[in-house]
């Protein structure tokens, strides 16, 4: 693989392309589209320089082609949830900040304080598209009412490490891990260029953009309705996936039916194989904080919204411990064997994900290389749930096709 399109058309090909976009940023011809599936990949738009230095660059920024467990200095690092610093529970002092958020507010409160400090120039984020909130668009966001307006999950395609402001002086980001840990191997690669400031929140996958507007239509409003809003949670905690037409009219499902039933089911090849879905490579990093039944599994019942909060590096703690001096939100130290308590789908992810490779490898599929996770120390604590995820894995990835 020679040229940069030689080694993205590989990564897509095998099924490995997470969308992040951070391909985008190596050469002005590519743009990130929506594929024939609903996901978002790179497209040649406009002539290649045909650079064999994109190239490397590529090959060591591309999650698609491997990602590397972060070690920052001073951090303890725990089996699942990664490395820290410092771990809370928190929420945003300001009550509608709290309510509008996916899980307590605090990415949109710190993101606000940063903003109105003059701390961060801009803030990247993802917000619903203007004109169709169908769609998911990234966003540069200036202001606290900007911030405010795009508050919440999104959980459908967007290419957040596509933005050129990421390379901005005095921005902040706000992406999935995929994202921002393409963002620090760029700026490791990329002489005088330094990593903004990386903020994440655990993730569990992108869907496809067809099973929102297939929700759609399952909840009752048929194709084509132009729409005044979509909102897949916040509003409450953890909020209902909501969509209101121009003329007023509503449908409406809770959190559990909406990803459990119909988006979560169709999250792309490369966040089954997801070794980081914690964010490792994040300065700070978001999590819901979930209130659990007798045997530890999350319960959806509304409330108000509580995050979890992890400084993975010092530019993190710095910025965590100033906004609970300055009021922004409120904290309350946290053992981070809690967090992993409250976060099932996180610590089985990564305890079988070795055997998950297995069973991809053995079918004839390409994975990306994981170095640094200790995945295969994981899997042996499980042995027979191992056995069974590698045959199934194998079993799954023979009888469908790569989606690229």
């Amino acid at each position: 693989m020679k040229t940069l399109d030689g080694a993205v058309a590989a990564v897509v090909a095998s099924g490995n392309c997470s969308g992040c976009g951070a391909c985008t940023l190596l050469d002005d011809g590519l743009r990130m589209h929506l594929n024939e599936y609903g996901y978002a990949r790179p497209t040649r738009v406009a002539g290649t320089r045909g650079s064999r230095g994109d190239a490397a660059a590529f090959r060591k920024l591309c999650p698609g082609v491997g990602v590397a467990a972060a070690r920052p200095s001073g951090s303890r690092r725990h089996p699942t949830m990664g490395p820290h610093l410092g771990v809370w529970t928190v929420h945003a002092s300001d009550a509608e900040v709290r309510r509008r958020g996916s899980s307590g507010g605090a990415i949109t409160a710190i993101t606000t304080w940063l903003l109105e400090r003059g701390e961060a120039a801009k803030v990247i984020g993802a917000s619903a598209d203007a004109v169709e909130p169908r769609r998911t668009v990234s966003v540069t966001l200036q202001s606290k009412e900007e911030v405010l307006a795009a508050a919440g999950s999104r959980y459908a395609p967007t290419s957040n490490a596509s933005v050129g402001a990421v390379r901005d002086a005095g921005a902040a980001v706000v992406g999935k891990p995929c994202e921002v840990a393409a963002l620090r191997a760029l700026a490791s690669v990329t002489p005088g260029q330094h990593a903004p400031l990386l903020i994440s929140f655990f993730c569990a996958g992108t869907p496809s953009q067809h099973a929102t507007e297939k929700l759609l239509e399952f909840l009752g409003m048929p194709p084509l309705t132009p729409l005044r809003e979509l909102w897949y949670r916040g509003r409450g905690w953890p909020g209902r996936f909501t969509a209101i037409a121009t003329d007023g009219r509503t449908v409406s499902t809770d959190y559990d039916d909406s990803w459990g039933a119909h988006l979560g089911p169709t999250a792309q090849w490369r966040c089954k194989l997801c070794p980081d879905g914690v964010g490792e490579s994040a300065d700070l990093v978001a999590a819901d904080f979930w209130h659990t039944d007798d045997r530890g599994y999350p319960v959806f019942t509304e409330s108000e919204g509580v995050s979890a909060l992890v400084a993975r590096t010092a530019r993190g703690l710095d910025v965590v411990e100033r906004a609970i001096a300055a009021g922004v939100i409120v904290a309350a130290p946290l053992h981070i064997d809690r967090l992993a308590a409250v976060q099932p789908l996180q610590r089985r992810r990564r305890q079988l994900l070795f055997a998950r490779l297995l069973g991809a490898r053995l079918a004839g599929r390409t994975v990306p290389r994981y170095r640094g996770f200790g995945l295969l120390r994981l899997a042996l604590h499980r042995p027979m749930q191992a056995v069974r995820t590698a045959r199934g894995t194998y079993r799954r990835a023979r009888e469908t096709g790569v989606t690229p």
